[in-house]
């Protein structure tokens, strides 16, 4: 690895970007899975259950939404309420379509590691790794879905 890449920018947001337009182009209704109880979460705490809050990111839903670098900000109304929203690009675990369930759980950003020293032997490709097993025939792959 260089040091140009360990000097890269976090990909979370550009995804999140993209998907929330990829969303709403094709006429559904972005939501995001937030994690609420990490540091910076600003959302009504009656919106909150089992430490998770599903907002509804839809231009028609809220005013002044901004998905910058650093977190999602907007204004929405809760309960007929009008409230402040500022969730950190961190504690967004996924973003995804309300109609459909298609969306991303949103990966997390890679750490860069230690330079390879090229003493260690090359892993072999007889085995997967421990973390990857090989997936069941005949099973659908995960996706989001809402469940009401």
């Amino acid at each position: 690895m260089t040091d140009d890449s360990s000097r890269m920018t976090s990909h979370r947001p550009y995804l999140l970007r993209a998907l929330n337009e990829w969303i709403a182009d094709n006429g559904m209704t972005p939501h995001l899975l937030v994690d609420a109880t990490q540091a910076g979460v600003q959302v009504p705490m009656s919106a909150v259950k089992e430490g998770k809050v599903v907002l509804n990111i839809a231009e028609r839903a809220v005013v002044r939404l901004m998905i910058d670098n650093e977190a999602v900000s907007f204004t929405a109304r809760f309960g007929g309420v009008s409230h402040p929203v500022y969730v950190p690009i961190s504690a967004v675990l996924a973003i995804y379509s309300r109609e459909t369930g298609q969306g991303m759980a949103l990966p997390d950003d890679v750490a860069p590691g230690p330079e390879p020293d090229g003493d260690d032997d090359p892993p072999s490709h007889d085995t997967p790794p421990d973390d990857e097993t090989p997936p069941t025939p005949g099973k659908r792959p995960p996706f989001l879905r809402v469940v009401k």
